[in-house]
């Protein structure tokens, strides 16, 4: 016993030992000839950053919002408190984006974030290349009013009118975001539209036959779901609103 005790300790003291004569190289995780340590670091951060606000960018530079408020206005159309719940609902609209754009996730990818992983073009290249089809799929679906009033509010504020055009990212993303949150009150309106002239005319006829102390929408409720449901309106909806892109 004495004897596997020394064994074990000599073991231990020379493994400790060899890692305490081992020095830490840098330069394995910092290879010569790229950035500094400091820039690298400065890198990081950009990234951890960019990857906190990424739902944010969803929003700003995608198809998400415009689905999410569409079917946020029928769940509130049929008079549904929490069916289908937020997580089915943003779960959708994410489904949906990623069908609508996928073209410009690809071409981004391609084009701009893999030639800059593969260290053939720079960083500023590789960024210019990333937010093109971004630009591109924004600048078709822009109202071209809602780019001239930020264009022309860019302008007051920043004093470059040559050099701010109608694709700065400054004045298309949020241009973008006014014009989608447009469309999207736009379709919500119609898609709660045949729900309330159910809403009416069972309000009118209850109070016709006198049923003042029932709420209406304990009749109506169950009427505009199953109307919902004989016309497919979830696939109507869907196409219609994928459909609306261009």
């Amino acid at each position: 016993m004495l004897r596997l005790v020394m064994a074990v300790f000599t073991a231990l003291l020379l493994t400790s030992t060899t890692a305490v004569a081992q020095q830490i190289n840098l330069e394995s995780l910092f290879p010569a000839g790229d950035a500094t340590v400091s820039g690298r670091i400065v890198q990081l951060l950009v990234v951890m950053t960019v990857l906190s606000v990424a739902p944010g960018l969803l929003i700003m530079v995608t198809s998400f919002a415009r689905f999410l408020i569409a079917l946020s206005f029928l769940r509130a159309g049929l008079g549904l408190q929490t069916t289908p719940n937020n997580l089915i609902l943003v779960s959708l609209a994410l489904f949906m984006t990623m069908f609508v754009m996928a073209p410009t996730f690809q071409s981004a990818w391609d084009n701009g974030v893999k030639p800059m992983v593969e260290n053939q073009i720079s960083q500023q290249e590789g960024f210019t290349r990333t937010t093109e089809p971004f630009r591109v799929f924004m600048r078709a679906n822009v109202r071209d009013k809602d780019l001239a009033i930020f264009q022309s509010m860019a302008v007051e504020r920043f004093g470059q009118a040559e050099t701010i055009g109608p694709d700065d990212l400054r004045v298309l993303i949020p241009a973008f975001m006014v014009s989608e949150l447009r469309r999207g009150f736009e379709i919500g309106f119609l898609v709660t539209l045949p729900f309330l002239v159910i809403d009416l005319v069972v309000a009118t006829i209850m109070t016709s036959m006198g049923m003042m102390m029932m709420p209406p929408t304990v009749v109506s409720l169950p009427l505009k779901i199953l109307f919902f449901v004989l016309v497919d309106g979830w696939s109507l909806l869907v196409g219609a609103l994928v459909k609306s892109f261009i």
